[in-house]
């Protein structure tokens, strides 16, 4: 059940960031709020295989 907890926070995390940062720095810049979005649940998806898997 904690490890549920966790995976949720940490996706909700990432939605807030990924949404604070388009809104506050790349509102209409297309191609570089593609990339920093892209760049971001890259570098989310790589601290959850290192660190949360084994959870």
């Amino acid at each position: 059940m904690a490890n549920l907890i966790v995976n949720i926070l940490y996706v909700i995390l990432a939605i807030v960031i990924v949404v604070f940062l388009d809104f506050k720095y790349f509102r209409y810049e297309f191609w570089k709020r593609l990339i920093v979005n892209i760049l971001i649940v890259l570098v989310f998806a790589v601290f959850y295989y290192l660190f949360l898997v084994n959870l």
